[in-house]
């Protein structure tokens, strides 16, 4: 079972990659956790490794590299924003899931998250996502706004987390066959 999980900062992917990695028992792998782990060992900030990474395509082919050879092995979330464009190309088959929410609820949920002004947050996101919206179709050709390659697609302004993941699990079901103790237990066998 392999499922990516995408969306714009703030729309919600953390939130619902951890809820589905429980009910489903499936490890949690995230390229924003490998970008940012990349910017701190630059000492960076993500606003400045990301006009790095606009000069430097080897910083996106290393969290390709890495992000395709987990996803080899399945049983996994994937979270980034390719996660979907890669496996697609990689043919690697996935339930390729795409969250969004309004820009103004986005900023506030990454103000709450990093600790800013809800215009602080509104203007990184905005500069971040102009960065990647460059190098993805720079160096890929992909454009961000073409959702074609997704099988699900979620409002998390719409729904509270919980219904998230259920539709997410719910869809997973569907294109897996999930048995039915997995989807009984939720990941909680250590529990009982």
């Amino acid at each position: 079972m392999l499922i990516t999980l995408s969306g714009l900062p703030g729309s919600g992917t953390t939130t619902a990659a951890r809820l589905v990695c429980h009910d489903l028992d499936l490890d949690h792998v995230t390229a924003g956790m490998i970008f940012r782990n990349l910017a701190v060992e630059r000492n960076m900030t993500l606003e400045e490794f990301s006009k790095y990474a606009e000069e430097h395509p080897e910083v996106d082919w290393e969290l390709d590299r890495r992000m395709a050879n987990r996803a080899k092995d399945g049983e996994v979330v994937l979270e980034g924003r390719l996660t979907a464009w890669m496996m697609e190309r990689e043919g690697i088959d996935a339930l390729k899931v795409w969250l969004t929410a309004p820009e103004e609820v986005r900023a506030e949920r990454v103000a709450q998250r990093e600790g800013l002004t809800k215009d602080q947050a509104l203007e990184a996101n905005r500069t971040r996502e102009e960065s990647e919206r460059k190098r993805y179709e720079d160096i890929y050709e992909i454009d961000l706004t073409d959702l074609s390659v997704y099988n699900l697609q979620i409002d998390t302004h719409k729904h509270d987390p919980d219904e998230v993941s259920d539709q997410i699990v719910e869809t997973a079901d569907e294109v897996f066959d999930i048995p039915d103790d997995v989807l009984a237990d939720g990941g909680d066998e250590d529990e009982e």
